[in-house]
Order: structure tokens, then C-alpha cells, then sequence
């Protein structure tokens, strides 16, 4: 059933389409539900099993991957620390077994940025006599098209301004996809920028709303839970892209050589180098997940960061040496290699980015 989510990878690289039939096939796979907590019905897969989930959809499409990524996180926040209205997450529960629902924050702004490095979301929420109406522009929303629920970052327009989640149905009149998605990298995510008119919720839709100030800031060390994964999954496509540099290795047989490149010194030096990049960050990364779950005490916020630096450069680093190794031919859009290229250019992308990481590294360390 994953293997086809491999297949369909390409086409929709080429298309920038969202990938409906492979997140269908994701979910008939069992791997859009798993952090969902026990509490509700749900396996409550902790860290490291989402690692691997991601690591594994990551090599066979990074971009479904990343939209799986946002709602399996969504899961985990809420199993962890219930903050949803009751009765609207087990309606949101009952649906995700029976189809693919996919969850994701609205952060970014155009003229905030992303608020890992702080400031006040300029989206509104003004009172009506029924709930919220929500106003503003989200940039980088993954999976936007397809969304079932946009948890959207605003402040009230009251007197006294309130910062807070809110919770808002894909399907809700007034929302547009107003930017499209045209990256180098993970094309078919549709991380779109999303515009919301006047978008009217509940007045109970809405979560953690209260004043702006140090509590509402976005904790950089805090998020060990999505770090990781998602560090794994950008392993995983280094991962696909050390597999079609091996394919290649054994297929090319030069005719002055007379045997597969594979054989050749340079080859397996090169291997080895790859090999030893990806094996140290898997085990920083599927090791940290699993001292995460164990709920060990010494393993600190600022290790998962660090883990996560470093997978990130071990990746991109990686999958550079399998291009300039194979020349020409890396670069070839019928190669996958020049796919996995792309798309893992997208790694140091996401929140906090490396600077905001050493930052709070470093901080500790000087401390200590």
C-alpha cells in the first residue's frame, strides 16, 4: 500500500497538485491516527513511533510526509494535554478513523513571519453576537486545500487585546487560497498562503486565548515532539536518495571500466561517507525520541534541537554528495536523486530554524 505512495511521488512533484490519493492511501495505512491518545480510542504512539512513521513516508514522499506530520502532531498535543472543546474532538476523532482528516496551525503572517521568533499576530478576531469572526492572512499553511481544520493564530479586537487558537472548519465560507505554492522543494505539500474573510466560529471554537505576553510566545524548546519527527523525516528522504545513488552505483558500468562504478574506490568511500551521516543522525534522532517517551529527566529541551541541527545538516550534506558524485546524471529531472535534492533543501526551513537553535543551545551551555 506504501509502495504506491512511492509511485505517485513523482507525478505529483511535476504537478504541484495535492496529493489526495496518496494521503487516502497514508490513511488506509494506518498512519494518520496513531498519536491519537488512548483516552479517545487511539493507539497514543509516542515520539519515536512518529519518527519512524515520518522517517518511512518521508522516503517515499517527503510532501504527504509534512502534511501528515501537522495532523499526527495535532494528535499528540491534544493526547499529551487536552485543550479541544469535548465534544468537537471526539466528533474530529470519530471521523479520522473512518477518513483521512487532516489538522494544521496557521502561523505565519506576511508581515510577522513566523512566530518562533516572536510579535503579535496581526489576524483579528472580532466578538460577534454568536462567536468570532476571524480576519487576516496565514502564509506557508501545509496541506491548505486540504485541510479539514485550520487552527488559526489571532488576537481579539477587544479593548484589551487576547491571543488564542481558534479553531476553524475547512469547508467555512470566507476562506481562500490566495498564494500559490511554487517551491523548489516539497511542491506537493500546497503549503499555500491562506486568506480569512470574516470567517465566522463558535465562540467555545477557540483555545489557550488569553494575554499576549511571555506565555503566549511560541517556546522553541519545547516542541521535542515535532523536532524530532520531522527531522526524521527529512532522514528519510536522505535515505531514498542514498538508495538511488546505490542504484546507480551497481547500473553504471563505464566501457573503459568494464565493471559497475560500484566497484570503484571513490564509489564506496563516498558510500561509506553517506552511510555514516545517516546511521549517527538516526540514532541522535530515533535515540532522543526514545528518551523523550521514557520521560528521562536528563535528556534536555535543548538536545532535541541540537539532535535536529545536526540530522538536518547530516541530510543535506548527504544527499550533496550523492549529486556531485553521479555529475551530470544527479541533476536529471528523470532521476529521482534530483528530486530528493530538492525537497531536502526544505529541511532547515521549519521553525525554530538552526540560528533560533543554537541560540538556546548556546544559552544553556554558557549557563551550565
Amino acid at each position: 500500500m506504501t509502495a504506491r505512495i512511492a509511485e505517485l511521488a513523482a507525478g505529483y512533484d511535476r504537478s504541484g497538485t495535492f496529493p489526495e490519493e496518496s494521503l487516502r492511501l497514508a490513511h488506509e495505512a494506518g498512519l494518520l491516527t496513531p498519536t491519537i491518545g488512548g483516552r479517545y480510542g487511539g493507539q497514543g504512539a509516542g515520539v519515536e513511533e512518529s519518527a519512524r512513521i515520518l522517517h518511512r513516508l518521508g522516503r517515499l514522499d517527503p510532501s504527504v510526509a509534512l502534511i501528515a506530520a501537522m495532523t499526527l502532531a495535532t494528535h499528540a498535543r491534544q493526547a499529551a494535554q487536552p485543550h479541544w472543546p469535548v465534544e468537537l474532538y471526539a466528533r474530529v476523532v470519530k471521523e479520522s478513523f473512518a477518513r483521512p482528516v487532516l489538522l494544521n496551525h496557521a502561523r505565519v503572517e506576511p508581515e510577522l513571519g513566523s512566530p518562533a521568533r516572536g510579535g503579535l499576530p496581526a489576524t483579528r478576531a472580532a466578538r460577534t453576537a454568536d462567536g468570532w469572526a476571524i480576519s487576516g492572512t496565514k502564509r506557508f499553511v501545509t496541506g491548505a486545500e486540504g485541510l479539514d481544520w485550520f487552527l488559526v493564530w489571532a488576537t481579539t479586537d477587544e479593548p484589551e487585546p487576547r491571543v488564542g487558537t481558534f479553531l476553524v472548519p475547512g469547508g467555512s465560507p470566507g476562506i481562500e487560497v490566495t498564494g500559490r505554492w511554487d517551491q523548489l522543494g516539497l511542491r506537493a505539500s500546497g503549503s499555500h498562503d491562506v486568506a480569512f474573510r470574516a470567517v465566522e466560529v463558535p465562540y467555545d471554537q477557540v483555545v489557550g486565548l488569553g494575554p499576549y505576553g511571555p506565555a503566549a510566545e511560541q517556546d522553541n524548546r519545547a516542541g521535542a515532539a515535532l523536532h524530532l519527527p520531522l527531522a526524521a523525516l527529512y532522514l528519510g528522504v536522505a535515505r531514498a536518495a542514498q538508495s538511488a545513488f546505490h542504484a546507480f552505483a551497481h547500473a553504471r558500468v563505464p566501457a573503459n571500466l568494464g565493471h559497475p562504478v560500484a566497484r570503484t574506490e571513490r564509489f564506496r568511500r563516498a558510500a561509506g561517507e553517506i552511510e555514516v551521516l545517516l546511521a549517527g543522525a538516526e540514532q541522535l534522532v530515533f535515540g532522543g525520541a526514545a528518551r523523550i517517551d521514557a520521560r528521562d529527566a536528563s535528556y534536555a529541551p535543548e538536545q532535541a534541537l541540537g539532535a535536529r541541527v545536526l540530522a538536518d545538516r547530516h541530510g543535506v550534506r548527504a544527499v550533496e554528495l550523492a549529486v556531485r558524485l553521479l555529475g551530470n546524471p544527479g541533476l536529471a529531472r528523470g532521476n529521482p536523486l534530483e528530486r530528493h535534492w530538492r525537497d531536502i533543501q526544505c529541511a532547515p526551513v521549519h521553525a525554530p530554524q538552526e540560528d533560533v537553535s543554537l541560540l538556546a543551545i548556546g544559552t544553556k551551555a554558557l549557563s551550565l
